[in-house]
């Protein structure tokens, strides 16, 4: 048995089903485990906008999580090392600093994952094993090589699911014998590089989540079985507004402070004590289309962020700084849009329907470069994930895992999914009194009317920045 292990803690910030953890446990007399908040990503800007990589709501959401991880690793007789620089100095200098004998981390599919510290731990005279922790299906079970991996996702889900177990997950351990260290403090995030002010209203208020383990474990047992919401989640996961149209577990999941694994024991509970039925399938579903994009990432690598994708299609991408302001701010004058992108600059959260909406009219109506808006929501998304944001904006610009048009009628879909402009109604406060009609296509009001609703375009409310008659068609026509 090794002497000394260190555990360096990444996208895996849980103890439970946690192989990387488990396995420095199994092979070691002392472990030692680290995080490092990176300062290539926090604090420092996007390499395609002028926004950080990470985003304050975010970076909060991240600090709860560390904290969290700290909290249960404590009461597991642990300790947590917290550090703040560049993990390729970091990593062998705490390693050598402890006398560690092997560095244990997660491995990740990212391009930028993979330039890992590996070089200079080894030159170090120390060990590294790496461990795939974050996806449903083990890399080990596929039914296929990651180079061999389908480029779309129905024939490669029906082959997983015809060919690939999912592993039981791992209990907690229940000691991490870590020695004598003093872990010092989580950083501020004004530390870090933020000014975190206070929401403006309620309305503002960041989504009522909390980062790490813990939180998401309440949350896994209160959608489930508390609020028992998973026998309609099929027909809800299209909603808007509230916590329990759909599951909300994508933030832990994307900070591994949620195994999927778990969720899956969770759907298989719920199957054998309730009911099976095509919810609690599509919430397993939706865990393989995450699967998916991971294994994307992993098979392609760099062709992952090209302008043209993974097909590397030669499309003339738009590349207009102001057009692509007015989308950030909420300012394109099509409020189903506006709303979407509004909520998210103050919650960190849109839902699956308002992303898509609001991706699409980037990529597909106004067709500014896709990877603007993917750097976007990596900045202020609570969720975000590389695999699955680059993943999902190369799917809706067409230059992904599927090149069909995938081009949404924002006007049909702000009728559809929000008949009444709740939503809308929510997110753009200018427009809070008009009815729905006008709600979702405003520019229908002739000057009484908005005279009547004290609206005026161009003044209260931005005329629409594109013709809309000219891009999609009004389900009130």
């Amino acid at each position: 048995m090794t002497e000394t292990a260190l555990v360096w803690f990444r996208r895996d910030l849980r103890v439970h089903d946690n192989p990387t953890l488990r396995r420095a446990i199994d092979g070691s007399d002392r472990v030692v485990p680290l995080y490092i908040f990176d300062t290539r990503r926090f604090g420092q800007s996007s390499r395609w906008i002028d926004e950080p990589r990470i985003g304050p709501l975010r970076a909060q959401f991240v600090r709860e999580s560390v904290r969290d991880l700290r909290d249960r690793l404590r009461e597991r007789d642990g300790e947590l090392l917290v550090r703040r620089g560049d993990p390729r100095s970091i990593v062998p200098d705490v390693a050598e600093s402890v006398d560690a004998d092997v560095v244990h981390a997660q491995r990740l599919p990212g391009t930028e994952e993979r330039a890992t510290v590996e070089d200079a731990i080894v030159d170090r005279g120390i060990d590294l094993s790496t461990h795939w922790t974050h996806t449903l299906h083990a890399i080990e079970d596929l039914p296929m090589a990651v180079s061999d991996v389908q480029d779309t996702f129905t024939p490669w889900k029906d082959s997983v699911e015809a060919s690939s177990r999912v592993r039981d997950p791992l209990d907690p351990p229940a000691t991490v014998p870590t020695p004598d260290l003093d872990g010092s403090p989580i950083p501020a995030l004004s530390e870090l590089g933020y000014d975190a002010g206070e929401p403006a209203d309620e309305r503002d208020a960041p989504m009522p989540v909390s980062g790490g383990e813990s939180a998401a474990l309440e949350r896994l047992e209160t959608y489930v079985f508390e609020r028992d919401r998973l026998r309609e989640y099929r027909e809800t996961r299209n909603g808007l507004l509230g916590m329990d149209f759909s599951s909300k577990f994508s933030p832990w999941l994307a900070l591994g402070c949620l195994s999927p694994r778990r969720v899956t024991q969770a759907v298989d509970r719920y199957e054998r004590e309730r009911v099976d039925n095509d919810s609690t399938y599509w919430l397993v579903f939706e865990l393989r289309w995450r699967d998916f994009f991971q294994f994307q990432l992993a098979k392609h690598g760099a062709a992952y962020f090209r302008p043209g994708g993974i097909r590397n299609r030669e499309i003339a991408w738009n590349r207009d700084g102001s057009a692509f302001r007015r989308w950030v701010d909420g300012e394109t004058g099509f409020p189903f849009v506006d709303a979407a992108m509004r909520e998210l600059a103050a919650t960190g959260y849109q839902s699956n329907r308002a992303r898509q909406n609001a991706a699409s009219f980037l990529a597909n109506t106004l067709r500014i470069d896709w990877r603007w808006g993917a750097a976007l929501y990596e900045s202020r998304l609570l969720d975000y994930d590389v695999a699955s944001n680059y993943g999902n904006w190369a799917y809706i610009a067409g230059v992904g895992t599927d090149s069909r048009d995938r081009a949404f009628d924002v006007l049909w879909q702000a009728h559809n999914y929000d008949p009444d402009a709740e939503y809308v109604r929510r997110w753009v406060p200018e427009l809070v009194d008009l009815p729905p009609r006008y709600a979702h296509e405003p520019w229908r009001m002739d000057a009484d009317e908005q005279a009547r609703y004290g609206v005026e375009l161009g003044i209260d409310y931005p005329q629409p920045m594109v013709d809309p008659t000219a891009h999609f068609e009004s389900p009130s026509s």
